[in-house]
């Protein structure tokens, strides 16, 4: 049985020139049993001494900060609870040892004691208190005294009451292998062992969740980060649960990653722009090898795949601020002027005045979710969800400040528009496609009914044979003369979860799913998207790609995560069974697959080609949802009830004229189409 542990090996000045990681592996033999081995390792004769340091980050990219050391007694770590070992979770190198079964790749170790890049040295140098001066600041003093653990195997026991460490330690798949199958609290038991594992630390305070903590596979790529996106469930079930600093921790660090530095071939995004991920990282500090310092790396899509930046991070962002404020009661975090800023920057990037007529965010391909190129470039339906639902919970927010006023009065004019034309523009249903098929083209009128000049050859034949007499859905994009027909799960389902889809649009796209339970659902919720592209449509919008081959990945593919968002629109429209069957459903297989990131195949019945297992979202969506059915009063800090301006505003305009000419004179109106 292995130990595994990181490190870095570059020299702080190549680090930061290169940007490079070095990663190497720690192994430890157990001979003489897995728990003693364990003790060996953790007691070991290590003792850590740290070292403060008056340098603070010299780099432009990286965000450094001092050790933050706290003591039990000084702050809630909520790290591993290693009684008598407290100087275990304070050392920064081993914050990467996330859970009992932790496993990271990477080349053999020289040395042992090289891998504590933190200053951990043998016993019989010292041990080190913190102990707290006249001015109230941490000072650390060196002691010899060395402390005795020779009773902590008892005492080493995970926070959540999990199995002690005494007991032996196993791999992910081990574990899994081992639960029983059979007993639906048993299962959530074991998500939540798994999520807590995922679980990354910053100076000893946990500030997020890696995407995946798979030990089969042996490369992390990027699955080792913390994707803003991914950590929303993570952050929910943590918010359900009672546990509210590890998100208040993420909300507060992604903050301060906002206004960092981010160049992509010598060009600079706006402002405002959150990063798609980051990384902790642990580094000597300057001056001194055998003292480390964690530092956080965000990555804005300069090193993602296809170099595309995150637009939807900052919109949930804002969605997972007030969930927090909703229901930790904690609303002096969203006071703060540091997160009000944030949220104005925000707000001003995506309001900002551009060449587009639409009310809606004109995005690149791969810039959400669907992070890969599948054709949803231009106004994809989920990027304006997350628009409408980031808009009405900033406003939410937004501290009453003539400042603001203009950028309130903006906000309130972009929802009306937005809200007008999603409901008018982009539902379908049966009597909408007849209509379509009737258009007539080349209108060229102030209040031509085909605006975007659609030619009715456009509609797809699976469509006609697909739509179900009772139903509709939103489309998943418009652009001129192009309409995709295409099913967007996330988009529809989180356009009734902020109110953008009305009272009657919402109950049709449940319906909707109802009707077309075996195409949608099947073995395994949710379809990212129906249909998936084939054949040549496949070749030319894809690329070819790989990864997104029909009925796979983004492309058709299972995706479980979306339960909680499923969960989250059908206690909203007050319809949870439709909700509960689908977590039936998933209930039978994610434990026993090892929780996998998505499922192939039509019906979802194969997991997927190269989906990692043990999937954080995958997890902490099921426990969300679960959390949700349990209790269906807190889905409130996720639902956005509409506006009753904004409603009356929008009846208005419809009941004069939704088609009315353009004016030429200077109207004075309360809100702007």
């Amino acid at each position: 049985m292995l130990f595994y542990a990181n490190a870095l090996i570059k020299s702080r000045s190549y680090y930061y020139s290169c940007k490079a990681e070095g990663i190497i592996n720690f192994r430890f033999l157990l001979k003489m049993g897995a728990s003693e081995a364990a003790l060996h390792f953790l007691s070991g004769e290590f003792s850590c001494q740290f070292r403060t340091s008056s340098i603070l980050a010299k780099s432009s990219s990286l965000l450094c900060y001092e050790h933050c050391l706290k003591s039990r007694n000084f702050g809630d770590m909520r790290y591993q609870q290693i009684k008598g070992l407290s100087k275990w979770k304070k050392c920064s190198s081993l914050n990467a040892f996330r859970g009992i079964h932790s496993v990271f790749g990477g080349e053999k170790l020289r040395s042992r004691s090289k891998s504590l890049i933190c200053n951990c040295q043998q016993p019989e140098r010292f041990n080190e208190a913190i102990i707290k001066n006249g001015n109230g600041r941490s000072i650390h003093a060196i002691s010899s005294k060395i402390p005795n653990h020779a009773q902590d195997e008892q005492m080493i026991k995970q926070e959540n009451g999990a199995q002690l460490f005494s007991k032996g330690l196993k791999t992910a798949a081990t574990v899994n292998s081992a639960f029983p199958r059979t007993n639906t609290d048993s299962i959530e038991d074991e998500a939540w062992h798994f999520l807590r594992a995922a679980m990354v630390y910053y100076c000893g305070t946990p500030v997020g969740t890696i995407a995946a903590n798979d030990p089969s596979e042996a490369t992390m790529l990027n699955y080792d980060q913390v994707f803003i996106r991914d950590f929303i469930p993570s952050g929910i079930a943590f918010l359900l649960k009672g546990e509210y600093d590890i998100v208040r921790n993420f909300i507060l660090h992604t903050l301060q990653l906002q206004s960092w530095e981010k160049t992509m071939d010598c060009y600079s995004p706006g402002q405002g722009l959150m990063p798609a991920s980051f990384k902790v990282r642990t580094v000597p500090l300057d001056n001194d090898e055998s003292a480390t310092e964690d530092v956080l790396d965000p990555d804005f899509g300069e090193a993602a795949i296809g170099r595309v930046a995150p637009v939807d991070s900052g919109l949930w962002w804002i969605i997972l601020l007030r969930a927090y404020g909703k229901c930790s009661g904690d609303l002096s975090l969203q006071e703060r002027v540091d997160v009000q800023t944030g949220m104005k920057m925000i707000l001003k990037l995506c309001l900002a005045d551009g060449f587009d007529m639409f009310p809606t965010l004109l995005v690149t391909d791969g810039s959400c979710m669907i992070d890969r190129r599948m054709g949803i470039h231009g106004h994809p339906l989920e990027i304006q969800a997350l628009y409408y639902s980031a808009l009405l919970c900033a406003r939410e927010m937004l501290a009453p400040e003539e400042v603001s006023t203009d950028l309130v009065r903006a906000l309130n004019n972009r929802l009306l528009a937005l809200s007008f034309h999603i409901r008018e523009y982009y539902w379908i249903d049966v009597k909408k496609l007849n209509e379509i098929y009737r258009y007539k083209t080349e209108e060229y009128s102030y209040d031509a009914i085909n605006k975007f000049n659609i030619y009715p050859d456009q509609i797809p034949p699976w469509l006609v044979e697909w739509m179900p007499s009772k139903g509709g859905y939103l489309i998943g994009n418009l652009q001129p003369a192009h309409m995709d027909f295409r099913f967007f799960a996330l988009g529809n389902l989180w356009s009734i979860v902020s109110s953008l889809a009305t009272i009657d649009q919402s109950h049709a796209i449940l319906d909707l799913i109802e009707a077309k339970w075996e195409d949608l659902v099947a073995d395994m919720p949710l379809k990212i998207c129906y249909p998936a592209l084939e054949g040549q449509e496949w070749r030319i919008i894809t690329g070819g790609d790989p990864k997104n081959t029909p009925w796979s990945y983004h492309n058709g593919g299972s995706w479980p995560t979306l339960l909680w968002q499923l969960t989250v629109a059908c206690i909203k429209m007050k319809r949870p069974e439709i909700a509960e069957k689908a977590i039936m459903i998933a209930e039978r297989r994610l434990a026993r697959d090892r929780w996998p990131e998505y499922y192939d195949t039509r019906r979802g019945g194969f997991i997927g080609k190269q989906a990692r297992l043990f999937q954080t979202w995958t997890i902490a969506g099921y426990l969300v949802a679960k959390q949700l059915i349990a209790n269906p009063e807190a889905a409130k800090i996720l639902i956005n009830v509409e506006d009753t301006e904004l409603l009356s505003a929008f009846s208005s305009i419809l009941s004069s004229n939704p088609r009315r000419k353009r004016s030429r004179k200077g109207v004075k109106q309360s809100f702007i189409i």
